[in-house]
């Protein structure tokens, strides 16, 4: 339950109108939190789907990443449990080979302030480029795949991970070690911080 300061702070960001000139489809920040969450899902931002519904990973990328996290919905949509607040919280529109970037603007002016409010939190997950950037803060390697490769140089805190969109098969498939042993791995240490 969120204290009146945490309910403004809340309420300020919905409000939020900081890129609102650069969004197709206008502002709608998604993010889930709660100051009892044990474990933080840092993604990019969200998409067409994932705007109109407002309702955080509700798209086939969602399906994937419940599957690696060995979680029913029911879970992954408690905020008790779960803290999901992407890089950039409003869908930043489409490019040449999908959607664009998180706008930074979120991250600068939200992120801490919101991180803040989750002070219980056993386990990072830092899903795509721009969240593995923030959250390592430069301890990361040259390329997503290497970052990802070396995930046990900053387990258990913080997994990198890549996004867990249809859009990522085709790394998935050259990277089959991913699933076959990062993700047995990341499922007992969820259900460990879960507990």
């Amino acid at each position: 339950m969120a204290d009146a300061e945490t309910s403004r702070l809340f309420e300020e960001v919905r409000a939020c109108r900081i890129c609102e000139a650069r969004l197709p489809l206008g502002p709608k920040p998604v993010f889930q939190l709660d100051a009892s969450a044990r474990i933080l899902i840092a993604g990019q931002a969200p998409g067409v789907r994932v705007h109109e519904s407002g309702i955080p990973f509700d798209d086939p990328s969602g399906d994937r990443l419940r599957h690696w996290l060995g979680v029913s919905s029911t879970q992954f949509y408690d905020p008790g449990l779960f803290a999901i607040l992407p890089m950039g919280m409003c869908y930043p529109g489409t490019g040449k080979s999908g959607d664009l970037p998180p706008r930074p603007e979120c991250a600068a002016h939200w992120r801490k302030r919101l991180l803040a409010q989750v002070p219980q939190l056993k386990l990072s997950l830092a899903i795509g480029q721009y969240a593995i950037g923030w959250h390592l803060k430069g301890e990361q390697k040259p390329t997503l795949t290497e970052t990802v490769q070396n995930w046990r140089q900053y387990w258990p805190a913080i997994l990198p991970m890549p996004h867990p969109s249809p859009r990522n098969n085709i790394w998935l498939k050259k990277n089959s070690w991913f699933e076959k042993e990062v993700v047995p791995q990341l499922q007992e240490r969820v259900q460990m911080a879960l507990v």
